[in-house]
């Protein structure tokens, strides 16, 4: 069989079973199969394929056809140009969370600070490190505390951060948000606070996709009483770790826009609200005033 037929068969029975993204499935897991990149798949179709790596690959389909994620069988994920390790006890680092990059970056280019700077950043719920590990790689005298409330995932941002050469600059804490930092040496001397939280509330959890619901570790996209109230414990620390005119940057969900935004009132000033590509509000972000 050549690659561009078995291709096809992967394809077929991806599109029989409703998988989203079936050609992108199709074609990331045949390049998984062979130990391959796109453009071999594109350069080579007629290539013969093995009887072993095609039974090989139908056995990788049909694990996704379970509803199992990509990601997880394949064990990578993209990042701000970064491959990252991915597992099942770390959330799958998506697009729209590399805009909480993008406004930390932002932020540090209109106050007409350099990149080189020493800033402090701490990252809550780190998961697979992505956040910390893509800063690392912007800002590289920054110094980074990522917290976790899973030991499990903190080994998974642990191995990707020495893989991308951050494991100097990071150090990956295992507690509850921000409370093992809540010390004298560190009050009042964080430049940035950010966060891609838990954010997801009982009454959502039926709009949560199958994937995301049965794969992903709930630990990390909530199944919370309310969907804000990570927020509200969040951001009582943020303050007390931020320099003055530190910022606080998270992720929120579709319709968080407002309950996030009325936990930063007092004590802030210069909120805002960064939309990501669909025009759906995606970040927030706000400075610590006195």
């Amino acid at each position: 069989m050549h690659l561009r037929d078995a291709l096809r068969a992967g394809l077929k029975r991806l599109l029989e079973h409703d998988v989203a993204s079936a050609h992108l499935a199709a074609e990331l897991l045949l390049m998984h199969a062979l130990h391959q990149d796109r453009s071999f798949l594109h350069m080579h179709p007629d290539q013969d394929l093995p009887a072993e790596q095609f039974d090989r690959y139908m056995e990788l389909i049909d694990e996704r056809c379970t509803g199992k994620p990509t990601q997880y069988i394949t064990g990578h994920q993209e990042f701000w140009g970064l491959d990252f390790e991915v597992t099942p006890a770390v959330l799958i680092p998506r697009p729209e969370t590399e805009h909480i990059i993008e406004a930390v970056l932002d932020l540090i280019k209109r106050e007409g600070r350099s990149k080189q700077n020493p800033f402090r950043i701490a990252d809550v719920g780190t998961g697979s490190g992505c956040i910390p590990i893509a800063l690392a790689k912007e800002l590289p005298a920054a110094q980074l505390y990522a917290t976790d409330i899973s030991a499990d995932a903190l080994a998974v941002a642990t191995r990707n951060a020495r893989r991308l050469g951050t494991a100097g600059q990071i150090k990956f804490i295992e507690c509850d948000l921000l409370s093992c930092l809540l010390t004298p040496e560190f009050l009042g001397t964080f430049d940035f606070v950010v966060s891609n939280p838990p954010y997801v509330g009982h009454d959502e959890l039926a709009d949560v996709q199958r994937e995301v619901r049965v794969f992903e570790p709930r630990l990390a996209w909530g199944d919370l009483a309310q969907g804000e109230e990570i927020y509200a414990r969040l951001f009582p620390q943020v303050q007390q770790l931020l320099k003055s005119g530190g910022s606080v940057v998270v992720e929120i969900g579709y319709d968080k826009k407002d309950p996030v935004l009325s936990l930063l009132d007092e004590g802030w000033q210069e909120r805002e609200v960064r939309p990501d590509l669909a025009g759906i509000p995606r970040v927030i972000t706000a400075r610590k005033t006195g």
